[in-house]
């Protein structure tokens, strides 16, 4: 089930709540993988999405990550809840985004591009972070590569 489209459906483009799960993953050197989003142009984010109904936020996390990158992860701690974040999107829905954030680690798979959600995949090194697609995801990754956990926004 696509629960975006389905509560769409239902309220339109009024401001909503949404759930979504982040994770960062590094390589062996501790470079950070960020995934270029096909529908936001030079824009990069951390690999993740929106929560299904019935997942929990860990499941939506190691699911969204194999859809957008191929990587098989295992989740190994929440890094921070993200959740004064407010989007409008392109189509005029709106949302109050909530994201819940955690380090994972590769464990499988290999790197892949779709081409409809994912436009590319790099790993960035920390000095060398690329302009992020929201405020919320270069919080996060500002955290992250501060080595902050148990953060609360």
């Amino acid at each position: 089930m696509d629960y975006i489209r389905w509560i769409r459906s239902k309220v339109g483009h009024d401001t909503i709540i949404l759930n979504f799960s982040g994770v960062c993953i590094t390589n062996d050197s501790g470079d950070i993988l960020l995934q270029k989003r096909s529908s936001e142009e030079n824009l990069w984010g951390l690999p993740g999405g929106a929560v299904e109904i019935g997942e929990s936020i860990e499941e939506a996390a190691i699911r969204e990550v194999k859809e957008e990158t191929g990587l098989d992860i295992r989740v190994e701690y929440l890094l921070g809840v993200y959740s004064k974040y407010f989007t409008e999107y392109k189509n005029k829905d709106k949302a109050q985004t909530i994201c819940y954030l955690f380090k994972g680690n590769i464990i499988g798979g290999e790197l892949h591009i779709d081409n409809k959600e994912t436009f590319d995949l790099k790993f960035f090194k920390k000095d060398d972070i690329p302009k992020l697609f929201t405020n919320q995801h270069e919080d996060m990754v500002k955290d992250f590569l501060e080595n902050r956990q148990g953060v609360f926004r």
